[in-house]
C-alpha cells in the first residue's frame, strides 16, 4: 500500500505545481486553493508511504514524478518547449525512478 501512497503524493504533487501555474501568482482563489489542496494531499500521501520505504528512496521517486509529470504537462497544456534533448532528460528521470523502485 505504500508505493500506492506515493504513486498518490506525485500526483499530488503534479497537481500543486499545475495549479500554482494556473494561479498566477496566488492571484486566482480558484487555483490558489486547489493548489493549496493539492499541497496538502501530496505531503500528506508521502508521510504515509515514508512509514515503510526509505526516505531516500521515497523522496527520489516522489520527486521524479512531480519533475516528469509537470514537465510533461507544461509541454502539453502550456506550450512549453517539447525540444529532443528535454524528452530525452525527462526520460531518464523516468529510468532513476524505476531503477529506484526496482531495487527497493
Amino acid at each position: 500500500m505504500s508505493w500506492f501512497y506515493l504513486v498518490l503524493a506525485g500526483f499530488g504533487e503534479i497537481g500543486f505545481v499545475i495549479f500554482m501555474k494556473l494561479s498566477e501568482g496566488f492571484t486566482r482563489k480558484k487555483y490558489t486553493i486547489l493548489s493549496a489542496l493539492s499541497g496538502f494531499i501530496s505531503f500528506y500521501f508521502l508521510s504515509r508511504a515514508l512509514l515503510e520505504i526509505p526516505i531516500g528512496t521515497g523522496y527520489g521517486i516522489w520527486t521524479g514524478i512531480g519533475a516528469a509529470g509537470s514537465v510533461l504537462l507544461g509541454m502539453l497544456f502550456f506550450g512549453e518547449s517539447r525540444d529532443w534533448k528535454r524528452v530525452v532528460f525527462i526520460g531518464m528521470i523516468i529510468g532513476g525512478v524505476i531503477g529506484l523502485k526496482t531495487i527497493s
